[in-house]
């Protein structure tokens, strides 16, 4: 009100004596002070430049016909946000006075949360009370063993003059509390500066040292320093009764009243220097807030100009005294100039000022003097991307982390190759470690989840990233393929051995008497079963894998219906030496021959059909085995696959039957009983098979096939042939006529 009264008298809005002509008014750095005079300030439209934070609106109306000299208040908790994340800070306290207001809580509660970010403890500070001292020592101690506790070693300041947190860091040298400070980060929210009060004067700032902050741009302003060292402050002192409390507070020195004689001691001679101050009381260089009103003091006298060029263009003589405060808003809101750093100054549609925010790093040197570095900025007129800037080498940390990164983490990050999992009834960013399946990986810090590697890959042994599988397959250089390779090329020698045998003895009674022709092809039916299975040691290929598995099938098929053959004939030869039998006209080698080709030509039929309709074609296996991709056939069908064996399983199941009811057929040498336990062994063997070859995977699927056909083919070999080829090389005197022809009695 006594801003629109005349000179020494408190009459608003009256012209009498000389008037003050108000034409905008510089704001508070307290936004509730500017809040209250807008209430004035807004009937007469005058411009109200605002260079502390935006007050909180709550449910009342914004503030009129105001500039605001600093970016929003939400982009200062904006900055904030990023700095956390960029530090990867996601456990922290936050001490703040009152509520802070909703943007505040919004940040708190919401932004936080949605970025990975948990508070370790959220504390209200409280206003200290000099009658109640007792309370507030009790709240300050509370309060410090909190956060000195706590594992958050970045600490959020909502607190505007910073007093309340020198209050707990000074206690242990008020000796209240036994433990010193640690070294927090502390991070001043908002426009908030290092103020002492005067009893605050002499206290060590110290544990303030590596503090980050956040404050409008600005910049030295030259002449500056010079001006405050020069201006002879002393001779305002008289005329402006707050210049002489602050000086008095200061300097620790009074003013003596010129109506009283009294000799006082410590009296202000007015050569006292503001430079011997200390920084946290008053600092030198030009901040933030200092800048800022320089900038809003020249906007006024470039919006004045700016209307006297106009008023001259339209040839009207321009007075100082006529100009009435609203109509400096038109020029106010379109003016651009360069201040005299070089600096743009403008305002938005919304009256702020366009401009970003300086991140500034507190270095507090021993002699308490205070230096603020800037390390950062925050522009928001910038691409997202180079929206937030930081520089993490000029940063300054808390002389307790030794200059290295602090961290500010409930739960230490989990290392690559493990993931992390929330611990119950703690906040989510408070979490176990545990390591990854034995068949995924995670290759970075704190993974939610360890993820597969893909397919041609596996995890590490760490589980920290993937390495190429290698191309694996049954192979006849690797120790079971060599076991195998061996077992074949042995019985295969064996197999020659047995027929050399047979054809240079064929005269003798016991090959003649075995019929010759299906000897010679269930031997050579067997060579080619034992060489088949080396087939299965070959890499896969186009041709291999349509050849193996037809091949194994048809050799197969002509063995066991070789057999069948033998057995049947045995039988008929038998049944047709009785009187007046039929059988007579079966018995011969057509009956044999026939046999053998019908029981052949249907599995070369289920062949034929397999490789036409689904042929079997070269596959990768990528799931056996953790650390190989198994090269494989894929038999194109199953089905077809199973057909074939069944259809084997059941010429062995008949030959079997066939030679189980023969077997006490009377004679020397009955050849059913050697055919009855080869097909046993036979017929165990590939029953054994199925199961094993379902539960085996990738490459031992092939040996327990090749080891399948060896077993059986060497147990028709050994059952079958051994016997015969004892007596003819062994007992001879056996191998007659009248041997074999001699009946026995039971």
């Amino acid at each position: 009100m006594e801003l629109f009264s005349s000179q020494n008298r408190f009459q608003p809005n009256s012209k009498c004596g000389i008037l003050n002509k108000l034409i905008s008014v510089v704001g508070a750095l307290d936004p509730a002070i500017s809040f209250d005079m807008a209430d004035i300030l807004g009937i007469y439209k005058v411009p109200q430049f605002l260079y502390g934070p935006s007050p909180s609106m709550n449910d009342k109306t914004e503030i009129p016909f105001y500039y605001h000299m600093v970016p929003d208040e939400d982009f200062h908790f904006r900055g904030i946000l990023q700095l956390l994340l960029h530090f990867r800070w996601t456990w922290v306290g936050i001490l703040v006075k009152g509520l802070g207001g909703a943007k505040f809580e919004q940040l708190i509660f919401s932004m936080f949360s949605l970025n990975g970010i948990c508070i370790a403890f959220l504390e209200q500070l409280r206003t200290i009370y000099v009658n109640n001292i007792s309370d507030s020592l009790k709240w300050l101690v509370e309060t410090f063993h909190l956060f000195m506790n706590s594992k958050a070693n970045v600490v959020i300041i909502n607190d505007k003059y910073v007093l309340h947190l020198r209050w707990l860091l000074y206690l242990p040298e008020m000796e209240i509390v036994s433990i010193k400070p640690k070294g927090k980060v502390w991070i001043m929210a908002s426009q908030m500066g290092l103020a002492s009060f005067f009893y605050q004067k002499s206290w060590d700032i110290q544990d303030l040292h590596g503090t980050l902050s956040f404050a409008a741009y600005s910049n030295e302003v030259e002449g500056f320093q010079h001006f405050l060292k020069t201006r002879n402050h002393f001779s305002f002192i008289h005329q402006d009764g707050f210049l002489k409390n602050v000086w008095e507070h200061a300097f620790g020195c009074i003013f003596p009243n010129p109506s009283v004689s009294e000799e006082t001691e410590d009296v202000c001679t007015g050569k006292e220097k503001l430079e011997n101050l200390p920084g946290a009381f008053f600092e030198m260089r030009m901040t933030s807030q200092s800048y800022s009103i320089y900038n809003a003091v020249y906007a006024v006298a470039h919006a004045f100009h700016a209307m006297q060029l106009g008023q001259q263009q339209h040839r009207r003589r321009w007075n100082l005294q006529d100009t009435q405060p609203w109509q400096l808003h038109f020029f106010l809101k379109r003016i651009a100039f360069n201040n005299s750093i070089g600096d743009e100054i403008s305002f938005d549609e919304n009256g702020e000022l366009v401009t970003g925010l300086d991140i500034e790093n507190w270095v507090i040197f021993p002699n308490q003097s205070f230096h603020r570095v800037k390390v950062g900025k925050l522009d928001p007129w910038a691409a997202k991307d180079k929206m937030f800037t930081i520089h993490e080498e000029a940063i300054t940390w808390p002389s307790t982390f030794n200059q290295t990164l602090p961290i500010s983490v409930c739960t230490e990050s989990c290392l690559p190759g493990y993931f992390r999992r929330k611990q119950e009834d703690k906040p989510f960013c408070c979490y176990d470690c545990h390591p990854c399946p034995k068949e995924k990986m995670s290759s970075e810090k704190d993974m939610d989840d360890c993820s597969k590697c893909p397919e041609d890959q596996y995890p590490s042994m760490d589980q920290d990233s993937c390495l190429p599988k290698r191309m694996s397959f049954l192979s006849y250089k690797e120790p079971v393929g060599i076991s195998l390779v061996i077992l074949a090329v042995f019985f295969s020698f064996c197999t020659l051995v047995v027929l050399a045998t047979f054809l240079k003895y064929h005269h003798t009674p016991i090959v003649k008497a075995n019929n010759q022709n299906i000897t010679y092809v269930l031997l050579l039916s067997l060579l080619l079963c034992f060489l088949c299975s080396l087939q299965f040691l070959i890499a896969p290929g186009n041709i291999i894998c349509l050849l193996r598995q037809i091949s194994f099938g048809i050799i197969f098929s002509v063995a066991v219906s070789s057999v069948l053959a033998k057995t049947i004939t045995v039988v008929v030869a038998f049944m047709a030496t009785k009187p007046g039998s039929r059988m007579r006209k079966w018995v011969g080698r057509g009956l044999a021959t026939s046999i053998v080709l019908s029981c052949s030509l249907i599995q070369a039929g289920i062949c034929m059909v397999w490789l036409f309709a689904f042929p079997p074609f070269p596959d990768i296996d990528t799931h056996s085995e953790i650390e190989e991709m198994i090269l494989q056939c894929n038999e194109g069908s199953a089905t077809m696959f199973y057909c074939v064996l069944g259809y084997m399983g059941f010429l062995a199941v008949c030959s079997f039957t066939v030679a189980f009811f023969s077997r006490k057929l009377p004679s020397s040498f009955n050849e059913a009983k050697c055919l009855t336990f080869s097909m046993l062994i036979f017929c165990s063997v590939w029953l054994s098979f199925v199961p094993s070859y379902l539960s085996t995977k990738g490459k031992y699927m092939v040996a327990v096939e090749v080891f399948s056909i060896l077993a059986s083919s060497a147990g028709l070999l050994g059952c079958i042939y051994v016997p015969k080829c004892y007596i003819i090389l062994v007992r001879p005197e056996l191998n007659n006529r009248e041997q074999l022809t001699k009946r026995i009695n039971y």
